[in-house]
């Protein structure tokens, strides 16, 4: 992998990965969730904006496309986003990381249940009971000191809202042209569905570490970060996008470690590794199988990197919460998640 390349993955990966840092040092300097939230998809939009109009990317005409933005924009940023801070009140932000791992597990759950997919692989199905098994040693429900509670409730729902988002955009959101527009577009919605929570999101009472860890999270974590995993994939390829997303964890409760004293304990650790080997089981085998061109020319390469597109932003957003932006989906060469995405 060229130098540039090997750069922009390191980048990316510390990017998203400090995602659930910078929320945590907010929450802890004077912001709220909602202020949290809507500062962060504010910023990221703006990011997004500025590439877009250096690409002459138009933003979206369509009211079909908007509204589909609006479920896109709540689904993938405003609501993960919010659940992500609010988890954060009580939890470390390693955690935080940790939880955000099982969005490929909660993807490959709703397109068995809903989306029609068949998994007749039984490494991949074993993979998807495997990664289950590691949240409940996370949590660890029989355990007095486990993490059952109502945060880290908070913290699973935002990362399985990121698979709902997932699957909704692969529906709904496949775009060819301007990813970096429609990812903008999509953050801008999620700024207008944000703002609807000012009536209750509280003082505002930051201070300068408040306002520095919001900008690194909307600015670097946020908005860059899309634009870091669009010209990895296309400069690279899907698979090697995709491996970043292994790393936010380690990431994450390094970072917590080291920066916040905080302490994750061997049961955790012992829970995240399985996730993280069941995702990758999950991985194995999936949409290979070679098709046909479509209508649109489109055919099996562009649909593996739509696919794989899809999986690197549910790996890491975090969009997009850590990552995450995580927005439309283009065809190649494409967004990641972008899709944007981005936790």
């Amino acid at each position: 992998m060229p130098l540039a390349s090997t750069l922009r993955m390191a980048a990316l990966a510390l990017f998203w990965g400090s995602g659930f840092l910078w929320i945590k040092l907010a929450l802890s300097h004077g912001l709220t969730p909602a202020q949290i939230t809507i500062a962060r998809c504010a910023l990221g939009s703006a990011v997004l904006l500025v590439l877009a109009r250096r690409a002459a990317q138009r933003l979206p005409r369509s009211w079909t496309t908007w509204r589909r933005l609006v479920v896109a924009a709540f689904f993938c940023n405003a609501l993960p986003f919010a659940l992500f801070a609010v988890g954060e009140q009580h939890l470390d932000s390693g955690l935080a990381g940790v939880l955000n791992a099982t969005t490929p597990l909660w993807s490959l759950l709703i397109g068995m249940t809903f989306g029609g997919e068949r998994i007749t692989h039984p490494v991949r199905l074993t993979g998807l009971g495997l990664g289950f098994a590691g949240t409940v040693l996370i949590f660890a429900p029989w355990h007095h000191g486990g993490l059952l509670s109502p945060p880290a409730l908070a913290l699973l729902a935002a990362a399985a809202s990121y698979a709902v988002a997932f699957a909704y955009m692969a529906r709904h959101l496949t775009t060819k042209e301007a990813p970096l527009a429609m990812s903008a577009a999509q953050l801008l919605t999620a700024t207008g569905l944000s703002a609807l929570a000012l009536p209750a999101a509280g003082p505002l009472h930051p201070d300068a570490t408040a306002l520095l860890a919001v900008t690194a999270l909307g600015v670097l974590g946020t908005g860059v970060t899309f634009y870091l995993n669009y010209r990895l994939i296309a400069d690279e390829g899907p698979t090697s996008a995709a491996t970043v997303g292994y790393l936010l964890p380690v990431v994450s409760v390094t970072l917590g470690a080291t920066l916040l004293d905080e302490h994750i304990g061997p049961r955790v650790l012992a829970g995240m590794t399985v996730v993280l080997v069941a995702v990758a089981m999950t991985r194995t085998g999936g949409r290979a199988a070679a098709r046909p061109l479509t209508a649109d020319g489109r055919g099996a390469a562009a649909d593996r990197v739509t696919a794989s597109v899809r999986e690197t932003a549910a790996a890491g957003c975090g969009a997009t919460a850590g990552g995450g932006a995580s927005l439309p989906v283009p065809a190649p060469p494409q967004p990641g998640g972008r899709r944007l995405r981005s936790r």
